[in-house]
């Protein structure tokens, strides 16, 4: 035992000097090696030998990765038997799927090692159906164009409404730029790869890229496109397929998805268009209301910033969040959403509250949760655990009131916390659950944090319902809560739009919506 305890420590501080080496250098972790050298063995000695070697064979790599850009420098192919070696890092290329959909990408050509010559791109390209054209320059910026029509040299301008441009570059999210509607995606000829006739890549049969102004098929700038530097360090071409059956090594080929959800551009479409046009079914009622109930830190604020996000095509923080051990909302917030900068307020509005806290006199107080649903509590108003809200004199009328009610809860949980969750907060959840139950309001779960608790979903969010732990998360989250299992929703909060993550949330938005109208239809004409 006290050698293993040794043996930890010995690694955690290499590991950490490791950090610290990369940080002081400004070189990736990935890139500091550790060794021993010999100096007074008299015996060669294995350990040291696999550590001396793994350093020779990673130098050999980056010297050939040195030379594999001397070559494209040239314009030259590569002779003999050179390996057809992908140039996309996995997290570069997991973004370029995501702007695809559901779909993978095959490797046709590499101008490295064909050639930058227009006869070599179709020699490789031509009949292959889809294709994603990704070029590389200088500035670090990986840019090219999609296409879903093939090549076949036919002389012909095509029209292809699924035609588009993209850019990426550090840390941003990835730029798409859409072909304009009526305009000729490409021309099919025997030339270099083009998009709308503006955009020449190998240009002359060098590692060139050269933008014309023959058309306006894509609105752009050069700048923002590839920083300028018009000379490529390589360009490669991918068939773009349907994703294989075999998912992941670790999940199973029969294993199917215990929910079923289309992970695609135009899911995520069709979702905001369907918000953007729901109208509460009530027609008194011109926006619904959800509220958001949880513990501290599990994501409330979070899945505000993060639907405002889609809406408004930027990552924006205009609700505080974060993992303060006590909670940064302070006040009773609504948020409403506009559909974009200058656009109108969508038809939801999100009410974002205190905390759920385990001591007496701490966070949001059960009372004023009362007083929230009954649309009582004005917006920004300051919570005091110590005391609740004080009813206003006089009440409004049922029907003022009716605009102002709570028409959807939603229990927001962290699911890397759900085992955590001290039986003093399960016990204010039933309190609530009780309360809103007599009110008829309907209620459902957003279990956030799902890639924080499944190394299966961290690698790939689309895993989520191929997840037997998120699953086994889901369960217990409905028996903890006393909600059926179809009322818990897995989500992760986005720090930058993301499709697969956008889906999830959408399609969690929408079941509110969904649960908002179930309760306006049940409200007694009568009465209001």
């Amino acid at each position: 035992m006290k050698s293993r305890d040794h043996s930890s420590r010995v690694l955690s501080y290499i590991k950490s000097k490791v950090q610290e080496v990369s940080s002081r250098l400004g070189v990736p972790v990935s890139c500091v090696l550790p060794v021993k050298n010999y100096s007074q063995e008299l015996e060669l000695e294995l350990n040291c030998d696999v550590l001396l070697l793994s350093a020779v064979q990673q130098m050999l790599n980056f010297a050939d990765d040195y030379l594999d850009d001397m070559y494209s420098a040239f314009g030259a192919a590569r002779t003999g038997n050179a390996p057809l070696t992908s140039k996309l890092t996995e997290e570069v290329r997991k973004q370029l799927c995501d702007l695809l959909g559901n779909l993978e990408l095959s490797l046709l050509y590499k101008a490295s090692v064909h050639g930058y010559q227009a006869s070599a791109f179709h020699q490789q390209c031509d009949n292959q159906g889809p294709t994603l054209l990704v070029a590389y320059n200088r500035l670090g910026y990986i840019f090219g164009g999609y296409t879903s029509v093939d090549y076949a040299q036919s002389g012909q301008q095509i029209i292809d409404d699924q035609a588009f441009l993209f850019s990426v570059h550090g840390d941003k999210s990835p730029l798409c730029i859409k072909i304009n509607s009526g305009c000729y995606a490409r021309s099919d000829d025997a030339g270099v790869p083009n998009f709308g006739q503006q955009l020449y890549f190998c240009y002359k049969n060098h590692p060139l890229v050269h933008k014309t102004y023959h058309s306006e098929a894509f609105n752009f700038r050069s700048n923002t496109l590839y920083g300028n530097d018009t000379w490529l360090s390589e360009c490669e071409v991918y068939k773009v397929e349907q994703r294989s059956t075999l998912l992941d090594p670790q999940v199973s080929a029969e294993e199917k998805p215990w929910r079923n959800i289309l992970w695609t551009a135009e899911q995520r479409t069709q979702l905001m268009e369907m918000i953007r046009n729901y109208k509460p079914i009530m027609k008194s009622v011109s926006q619904v209301r959800i509220l958001m109930i949880g513990p501290v830190g599990a994501g409330k604020s979070s899945f505000f910033n993060s639907i405002n996000s889609i809406f408004m095509g930027r990552v924006t923080r205009k609700a505080m969040s974060g993992s303060a051990g006590t909670s940064l909302t302070t006040q009773f917030r609504t948020y409403p959403v506009k559909d974009g900068r200058q656009g109108k307020p969508l038809p939801f509005v999100l009410c974002d509250t205190m905390g759920l806290e385990e001591q007496s006199g701490a966070g949001l107080d059960i009372e004023d949760i009362s007083s929230i649903i009954q649309g009582h509590v004005p917006d920004c108003y300051k919570f005091n655990p110590m005391v609740p809200f004080q009813l206003p004199v006089p009440v409004m009328s049922r029907l003022e009131s009716l605009q102002q009610e709570i028409h959807c809860v939603v229990y927001v949980i962290d699911a890397t916390k759900i085992s955590l969750i001290s039986d003093k907060i399960e016990e204010k959840f039933a309190s609530i659950h009780r309360n809103l139950n007599s009110l008829g309001i309907p209620q459902m779960v957003l279990m956030t944090k799902v890639d924080e608790a499944c190394p299966l979903v961290e690698k790939d969010l689309q895993n989520i319902y191929l997840s037997s732990y998120i699953k086994s998360k889901v369960q217990e989250v409905s028996s903890r809560l006393d909600v059926p299992v179809s009322c818990v929703l897995p989500v992760k909060n986005s720090q930058e739009l993301e499709l697969s993550c956008d889906i999830l949330l959408l399609t969690a938005l929408q079941q509110m919506l969904n649960f908002a109208d179930d309760y306006l239809d049940d409200v007694d004409p009568m009465t209001v």
